[in-house]
């Protein structure tokens, strides 16, 4: 099991990325980079790309919708290219929140779009002429739907590596099945391994049934924060807001992708709730009801003995890559964790 972390995507980004030489000192083998509506993933990546020298760099997440395919997989023959063959192309289908509040997109198909965005960054990265027949992308583009002056046109790059890894942010039975079926990896949120098998195993496995060899096994990323030690008092509270938030703001009534993986998990009650006090502007009530359950068996917090018990858990059920949030209260503290926890899990 490889030891990753997400990057925050709201300020301090400099700051984070100089602790990163002593993260990757420690153990951490791969960095996400997260693109909400905040600053673009891309440029920090390339940032990232410039002033480390072994760690991995993945997008988590680049919502396809906001570029064209083409677009996303030119970008990741880039940052593949600026960083020596470690970037892996994190994609994920975000919301109708912000893909059509701040994109002005549609949101519609995203697990077809995703199919498609796929195999086109693979014909891309292989160089071929770019001719695609697609229910949502065609190219080049047909006549009746422009000049008719379009041509397939090749990369002009030999990329570093012909076939990029893809990481699917999936949570969807479908959209899980499709990213077993066509991604190296798959990144669920909130993850329980406990109960992982129940939500999810069907899925995987009739993806994996259609799953090509080379692809090689599934990349399962789960995340969770980190503490281990006997003061973890209180540290669980940290993830209420967050878990609020999406459980209860991500969307509307009937249109939350993560309340209803709440309810998948048992928590129908307390879904329904959290998402009641959350769209009425109680966001303190609402995270008061995420329940202690979920923040425990999604969390890494507690003594060693805990820690290790957890790790088992994740492993059993098939995690391979973790990412944490260490909760240490200095530099220091965190560079530690990253090093239990890369020591721990090997």
């Amino acid at each position: 099991m490889r030891i990753g972390m997400t990057l925050n995507y709201s300020g301090g980004f400099k700051e984070t990325v100089t602790a990163l030489a002593d993260y990757e000192k420690a153990g951490l083998e791969i960095v996400f980079v997260p693109e909400a509506y905040s600053f673009d993933a891309v440029s920090q990546l390339g940032y990232i790309a410039a002033v480390t020298e072994r760690l991995q760099i993945a997008s988590g997440i680049l919502p396809l919708y906001s570029r064209t395919p083409a677009l996303l997989a030119m970008t990741a023959a880039g940052l593949d290219y600026v960083s020596d063959g470690r970037f892996t192309l994190g994609l994920g289908s975000s919301g109708p929140q912000v893909i059509e509040g701040f994109h002005g997109v549609p949101y519609t198909a995203p697990i077809g779009r995703t199919r498609e965005v796929i195999e086109i960054c693979r014909k891309v990265w292989r160089r071929e002429r770019l001719e695609y027949q697609g229910r949502h992308y065609t190219l080049p583009l047909p006549a009746d739907q422009g000049t008719g002056l379009g041509k397939p046109l090749k990369l002009i790059n030999h990329p570093v590596r012909p076939r990029i890894p893809i990481v699917i942010a999936a949570i969807g039975p479908k959209n899980v099945e499709m990213a077993a079926e066509l991604a190296e990896g798959w990144e669920p949120i909130f993850y329980v391994p406990e109960k992982a098998g129940d939500v999810w195993g069907a899925a995987l496995a009739a993806g994996k049934a259609k799953r090509d060899p080379e692809l090689g096994e599934l990349d399962v990323v789960a995340q969770a924060s980190l503490y281990i030690g006997d003061d973890s008092e209180g540290l669980l509270d940290l993830g209420r807001p967050m878990a609020a938030l999406y459980i209860g703001g991500m969307g509307a009534k009937g249109k939350n992708f993560y309340n209803n993986l709440a309810r998948r998990y048992g928590y129908e009650k307390e879904a329904e709730q959290i998402q009641e006090l959350y769209l009425d502007g109680k966001k303190d009530e609402a995270a008061a009801l995420v329940p202690r359950e979920l923040l425990e068996k999604t969390s890494l917090i507690g003594d060693e003995g805990l820690i290790r018990d957890r790790l088992q858990a994740m492993k059993e059920s098939g995690v391979t890559t973790l990412n944490v949030t260490p909760l240490g209260r200095t530099h220091e503290e965190r560079v530690r964790l990253i090093e239990t926890i890369t020591n721990l899990a090997s």
